[in-house]
């Protein structure tokens, strides 16, 4: 046996064994080095049940509304609800003015509709001495104000777990070691500062402040943030002592980019000021040091860090104890704070798993006895390339699973539609091959003559036809995504999977098992009849 289909086959091989350990059931989830899943498969809506939420846009009759900004809209709800933990949650638009959201697996609908129903107002508050933990609800000048003279609480409380502001533009020292950041202490202490060039190392507090140091973090998302108007400035009144209002600085509308970066292999959140509010953050952070700048969303508090030093040119970085999820989580919140339209729940249902599991089911069997039927069909009119056909579908099915599980993919059944075709297509890959055999034996070619001949020859007709199929796939996904056609994109996503995979099978799996199979058989005429039924 040649060396070159030794080593394709120890791949083969190798490749297989990996594939049916992910696909083994594993109890406390699939873990990989620092690569975790769960080890399930994720089911769609129509498989596993869930929720079903219907909105529309809240406007006064006769207004109108783009379809850019329920785009937008879509978009930024799809955002804002990864949060809570749930894979593969679909926002679709429905006509000119609603959204239609699916929660796969999610039954819990007071958490579910009030991520949807906020409004998204994000704030920078002045908040003095005064700490906040994150979740706590507080009160603003720009949500409360009831008349043209409210005047604005300055606390007087001090935290014991606090945050902290720097700035990233400071070169008071001379041997820089790259931006300084605080940490997040594990008590949820905070801080916002600006980046600068320092030899210390970042101590046990958050920091919010710029990213100008000689040693760069890694940028690894970025985006521009559109949020809610320019708040007014307060007047004064003071307020009794339990309704407390604090001054907005800033709104979310003042942010222009917000990048989660790593610096000394943590998570870091970087944002950059709009030039216009620039200034405004400066002064503010300027006449505040020590004191604290809380971040608010929808009236709650999401992170509430001390201004360390002044951050005079827009730009600062918020640090901590965060994980790549929390620091995304965060950016996400800062960058997609406001909707560019109010949203109404119309209507929201619990959908059960009954009619899911009947269809999948049914689903399920329609297959088997598809691929039962095909299955036959090969051995008896191809014989020994038949049976080589069979294992390399054993080998497609082990393999496309486990890359289910490790994206992962959620299955719908669009999604097993998708995967039913594909498996059409891994056998069609294998007949164009097996022809191509049979005419190089029917030529008066040996067996290894024409074993060595048909994958050459074959392969231009199948490289040919995955490139079509993959290419009207790639169109389903960008229309299905682009659209929030969720049974399309989960069509287009198993299809995309699986005609590679049926690609990669059929060029090591079917060519190397026919030289590894055929190996032992002479090259005599009688067995060209009795293991190719020639």
């Amino acid at each position: 046996m040649k060396k070159p289909i030794v080593i394709k086959l120890v791949v083969v091989i190798v490749i297989f064994l990996c594939a049916l350990y992910i696909d083994l059931p594993h109890q406390n989830g699939l873990r990989i080095g620092n690569f975790t899943r769960s080890g399930d498969l994720y089911l769609g809506l129509d498989l596993q049940g869930g929720m079903q939420v219907l909105l529309e846009a809240d406007v006064e009759p006769g207004t109108t509304v783009t379809a850019e900004q329920m785009s937008t809209a879509r978009k930024i709800l799809e955002n804002r609800s990864n949060g809570l933990g749930v894979s593969d949650i679909v926002f679709q638009t429905a006509g000119e003015n609603r959204i239609l959201a699916e929660f796969p697996g999610m039954t819990n609908a007071d958490e579910v509709l009030a991520t949807l129903k906020g409004t998204g107002l994000l704030e920078f508050v002045d908040t003095g001495d005064q700490y906040f933990p994150e979740g706590e609800a507080i009160k603003t000048d720009l949500q409360h104000s009831t008349s043209s003279e409210t005047n604005v609480a300055n606390p007087t409380s001090s935290a014991s777990s606090e945050t902290n502001v720097v700035n990233s533009s400071s070169s008071s020292s001379t041997e820089s070691a790259g931006t300084a950041v605080t940490a997040l202490q594990s008590s949820a202490t905070e801080s916002i500062t600006k980046s600068v060039e320092t030899t210390a190392q970042p101590s046990a507090e958050s920091s919010l402040g710029n990213a100008e140091g000689t040693t760069q973090p890694t940028a690894q998302t970025s985006e521009n943030v559109e949020a809610t108007p320019q708040p007014t400035a307060a007047t004064t009144e003071q307020p009794a002592e339990e309704e407390k209002i604090y001054h907005t600085v800033l709104t979310g509308s003042a942010l222009k980019n917000v990048t989660v970066q790593m610096y000394n292999n943590q998570p870091v959140i970087s944002f950059e000021l709009k030039s216009e509010d620039a200034k405004t953050f400066a002064d503010f952070t300027s006449q505040n040091v020590n004191k604290f700048l809380t971040i608010v969303l929808d009236g709650k508090v999401i992170s509430s860090p001390r201004i360390n030093e002044p951050i005079t040119d827009g730009k600062g970085v918020i640090s901590g104890n965060f994980t790549i999820d929390s620091a995304n989580a965060l950016a996400i919140q800062l960058k997609y704070g406001a909707l560019p339209v109010p949203l109404k729940v119309v209507e929201y249902k619990l959908i059960g798993a009954t009619l899911g599991e009947d269809s999948l089911q049914k689903s399920l069997v329609a297959g088997l006895i598809g691929l039962s039927i095909a299955v036959l069909f090969m051995l008896i009119y191809y014989r020994l390339p038949g049976l080589i056909a069979v294992l390399e579908i054993i080998f497609y099915g082990a393999v496309t699973l486990a890359i289910y599980k490790l994206i992962p993919v959620s299955l719908s059944l669009s999604g097993i539609a998708g995967f039913l075709l594909t498996t059409g297509g891994a056998f069609d890959a294998n007949i164009l091959m097996f022809e191509r055999l049979k005419e190089e034996l029917r030529n008066g070619k040996t067996i290894s003559q024409a074993v060595g001949l048909s994958w050459p020859r074959a392969w231009s007709s199948i490289r040919d036809s995955n490139i079509a199929t993959l290419i009207t796939a790639i169109i389903l996904f960008y229309f299905g995504s682009s659209f929030g056609a969720s049974v399309v994109k989960g069509f287009a996503v198993s299809l995309i999977i699986g005609v590679l995979i049926s690609m990669f099978s059929a060029n090591f799996v079917t060519d190397t098992l026919l030289h590894v199979f055929t190996k032992s058989i002479a090259d005599v005429p009688e067995n060209k009849s009795k293991w190719f039924g020639i």
